[in-house]
């Protein structure tokens, strides 16, 4: 039994990363510290704690702990901890975007240039993140146009070159024709280009289009020319502020009510040549240097673009930990800063005007959809929380049910949950649904911090009105008042409106209808996927997992042998005994058993 008092005074003073888990053994917080035993006993002092850390640690059942040399070590491991576990309390990069790199395989003979959304640490040269995955294939358009490098994902040898060569798009390296000094001359202005760096670049090509019109050479030197002219027009149109650095990350935070926002500017020699930005819920409550250095810490953890400098708005957690830590993967000093005043400080401004406006956006979109649902459902208050659910079986077999929720206007995929139906044995619907309903709503009466949460504000059924008296009928047994509305589809299976209780048809915009056919289809999949899952387990399902000693690699090779459970029923001892697996005793076992 681990009590927690006594685990407490086992804490050493020294640097580590501390480990909370709940009741199940699920890892919920991680934590470094530079002494374990004042940071993990702070979280069981009667000290002000925001909402977010009482809850946690409430649901604290036991901890444990790593102890490590320095603090610098706790920062790693720690950020390894949070990336593989995913703990609910910690700052998770949630968003599932994948923005595209331009990725320069610098290793290889003669490189080339590719738009990739995985980052891996293979030695090329990633550039980006690009918000705008246009921008990221524009800019590789123009290099394969304004730079003769190959455009084969791998280079073959060729008995002639392609049509690129005899385009004048390519210096076919395939063939032989170009040297590795020359080609890689070409792959370094790519990198300065990438990087921000045209003036050098230009200046250079300045000099060699100058040499070339000496020499009479007009065509390389014309070529030079536009070359120099579209790589001022791509900087001009990245160009966004005078600061002298040349490689900086600016961030900025937003919050409301509902959640928070982080924008991320990336700038490179003066031009910003990207953004992103994070939506995170359940972190009001938290001080915003908590929040940076818990985004910071996971951003850069794997993340190959490391800038020499970070702006932010003021001092993060850990500060000094994590500039040597980053500087140790970059390989030069990195520094967090928090500028006072000047240009700096109207570009970490910017960042945060930018994710202001990302977020106001971002909730006008759901507070209007939230609007419109309060006015067409004709609710008192507005439905921040709509469960929808759906049946699925085949003649009353492999019955199931699955739950989707929409929350705040958006459907929320990891809150859907599935149901075995338990006491409806024919097929009957109406009655699955009337089970299921009825035992969900048990579970947030009984426990309102269970799994599924507080009850919702209306009830989606999938179906017409029959659909809906059964799900009124489940809510009337709970004694509970919740609207209940139904999704009624065409005869091609589509989403066709909104029904209420009396089968009036609700009008509603189209945006609405997209939002409703959306979930009304993840319900759907949800039901369905479990459905064949219960099915597909079922058919394979064989007498001899009745055999003791018989798993499932036992099993498959058997079947693999004999082809048949009727055939292994007829084998002899002797032909059984040959498969990898099956001892004597096993042999008989299967020999004794009373097949159907």
């Amino acid at each position: 039994m681990f009590n927690i008092e006594e685990e407490l005074k086992k804490l050493p003073d020294r640097p580590g990363v501390y480990v909370m888990r709940d009741k199940d053994n699920n890892i919920i917080y991680v934590g470094k510290a530079v002494s374990l035993k004042n940071r993990v006993r702070q979280y069981f002092r009667k000290t002000n704690k925001t909402e977010r850390i009482k809850k946690m640690v409430s649901l604290i059942d036991h901890f444990e702990y790593i102890v490590v040399d320095n603090e610098a070590e706790a920062l790693i491991l720690e950020c390894n901890l949070i990336k593989k576990n995913r703990p609910k309390f910690n700052v998770l990069l949630k968003d599932d975007k994948t923005y595209p790199y331009i990725k320069i395989d610098i290793k290889s003979d003669y490189p080339g240039v590719f738009i990739t959304r995985r980052l891996i640490k293979d030695g090329s040269k990633y550039f980006g993140p690009y918000a705008n995955p246009g921008a990221a294939k524009e800019m590789v358009s123009f290099i394969k146009e304004r730079f003769k490098i190959h455009n084969c994902r791998t280079l073959k040898e060729r008995t002639r070159p392609c049509l690129n060569y005899h385009i004048n798009r390519c210096l076919a390296p395939c063939m032989g024709y170009v040297g590795k000094e020359e080609y890689r001359k070409q792959i370094d202005e790519i990198i300065d280009l990438l990087e921000g760096k045209t003036d050098k670049l230009t200046k250079e090509l300045n000099t060699e289009m100058n040499e070339a019109s000496q020499k009479l050479d007009f065509e390389k030197a014309a070529d030079l020319r536009d070359k120099i002219q579209a790589i001022e027009r791509v900087s001009e149109k990245q160009k966004v502020s005078n600061i002298s650095e040349n490689n900086i990350d600016v961030i900025g935070i937003a919050k409301s009510d509902l959640q928070i926002c982080i924008e991320i500017f990336f700038v490179r020699g003066s031009k910003m040549i990207g953004r992103e930005h994070y939506f995170y819920t359940d972190l009001k409550d938290m001080e915003d240097s908590e929040i940076l250095s818990g985004f910071i810490k996971q951003y850069y953890l794997d993340n190959p673009n490391i800038p020499n400098k970070i702006m932010v708005r003021e001092d993060v957690e850990d500060k000094e930990a994590i500039e040597q830590w980053l500087s140790t993967i970059l390989g030069k000093k990195v520094e967090i800063k928090s500028p006072q005043k000047g240009e700096k400080l109207r570009f970490v401004e910017m960042a945060e005007n930018n994710a202001k406006v990302t977020l106001e956006n971002k909730e006008k979109d759901k507070s209007e959809i939230l609007l419109e649902l309060k006015e067409v459902l004709n609710l008192e208050l507005l439905p921040r929380k709509i469960e929808t659910y759906d049946i699925s079986n085949i003649s009353g077999e492999y019955m199931v049910a699955g739950m989707c929720v929409m929350q705040d206007g958006v459907i929320k995929k990891n809150l859907s949950r599935r149901f075995k139906i338990k006491t409806v044995y024919t097929q009957d619907d109406p009655k699955c649904m009337e089970e299921v309903i009825t035992r969900r709503l048990k579970h947030s009466i009984e426990n309102p911090n269970d799994g599924f949460g507080k009850l919702p504000d209306a009830i989606f059924a999938d179906g017409g009105i029959t659909q809906i008296r059964a799900t009124k009928k489940a809510i009337q047994k709970n004694n509970l008042n919740i609207p209940v509305f139904g999704m009624v589809k065409n005869d091609k299976h589509q989403t066709r409106a909104l029904m209420d209780e009396n089968r009036n048809e609700l009008k509603i915009s189209q945006n609405l209808m997209n939002l409703i056919t959306n979930f009304q289809d993840a319900v759907h999949d949800t039901a369905i996927t479990y459905h064949r899952k219960l099915r597909d387990k079922e058919i394979t399902k064989s007498e001899l997992d009745e055999i003791v000693g018989i798993g499932k690699v036992k099993k498959q090779a058997l079947l693999k042998k004999f082809g048949s459970v009727e055939n292994i029923r007829k084998a002899k001892l002797e032909e059984l005994m040959e498969v990898k697996g099956i001892t004597k005793s096993i042999a008989e076992k299967i020999n004794e058993h009373k097949f159907k």
